[in-house]
């Protein structure tokens, strides 16, 4: 039987890079039947698309959500910096799918603000190059991780996170975060939302804020590169997925995935804007 969610939020899923769990992600999406499901930005990785690099699980994906937006789920895609493309597009919708640049929703008489976050990342915003350059080496470094998880799971060893460990070990990266989650929370104060909701910095979280103009909830949903993480809410609870606590089986690839419209030409089509 499929979990019934009231509302499931996922990010940085980076569909198109050696990193993402697309496997894992149609397990959990196979699992539950939300009412809304909000896709945070850098679902669909832009930047670092390649022809010769998407694979059917990653299509799996993509066919699995317009799945559930056919069968009645409301599909918010908010854009992210990866897939900032879509923002010439934006706001749009294609029946139950709404591609927008943020949201606010009503959830049981409190507001919900939800955005990527990549505009309070001054090196997306001035530097763009360097960001891009930083992804790719971040491409690198989840396949260099790979090789050594698969060395230490035959060794029999727990696997290990070299960007986690690189993340908490350098002072400007941790304060980076804070900084971060403090000013979305001060601004969601200041303009009334009891709840601010991001992805963008894959740091899955949910802590409460206050200052001295109030309070709200900071909420991110994490990422499906290295956290596998999303947030649930249903019934006026919140609460934060991890796929590993999960135990769900590893979805197979469909031989058989096939659409009308290449998403693979459909995604070189919209680089090239």
């Amino acid at each position: 039987m499929k979990r019934k969610v009231e509302l499931v939020i996922l990010s940085d899923v980076h569909l198109g890079t050696y990193g993402a769990h697309a496997k894992e992600l149609v397990s959990y999406l196979q699992s539950i039947k939300p009412k809304t499901l909000v896709l945070n930005g850098d679902i669909i990785d832009i930047w670092q698309f390649r022809k010769r690099y998407f694979p059917k699980s990653h299509l799996q994906v993509i066919k699995k959500i317009i799945s559930l937006a056919a069968k009645g789920t409301k599909v918010y895609y908010i854009t992210g910096n990866h897939d900032e493309k879509l923002r010439k597009f934006s706001p749009v919708e294609f029946g139950n799918i709404s591609i927008l640049d943020k949201l606010v929703l009503n959830l049981d008489g409190k507001k919900a603000w939800i955005f990527h976050g990549d505009v309070f990342d001054a090196s997306i915003q001035h530097t763009k190059w360097i960001a891009k350059l930083g992804g790719w080496g971040y491409d690198f470094l989840i396949i260099l991780n790979s090789f050594i998880n698969w060395c230490l799971v035959s060794l029999g060893r727990p696997k290990y996170s070299l960007s986690k460990k690189i993340k908490n070990s350098v002072k400007k990266a941790v304060s980076f975060i804070t900084d971060f989650e403090e000013t979305a929370a001060e601004l969601a104060i200041e303009n009334q939302f009891d709840y601010v909701i991001c992805g963008h910095i894959h740091q899955p979280q949910m802590r409460k804020v206050e200052t001295s103009q109030g309070a709200c909830l900071y909420l991110n949903s994490g990422d499906w590169i290295e956290n596998l993480t999303a947030l649930e809410y249903d019934k006026g609870i919140w609460s934060l997925m991890e796929y590993e606590k999960q135990n769900l089986p590893e979805t197979q690839e469909d031989e058989s995935v096939n659409t009308e419209i290449d998403p693979v030409a459909l995604l070189a089509s919209i680089k090239t804007f």
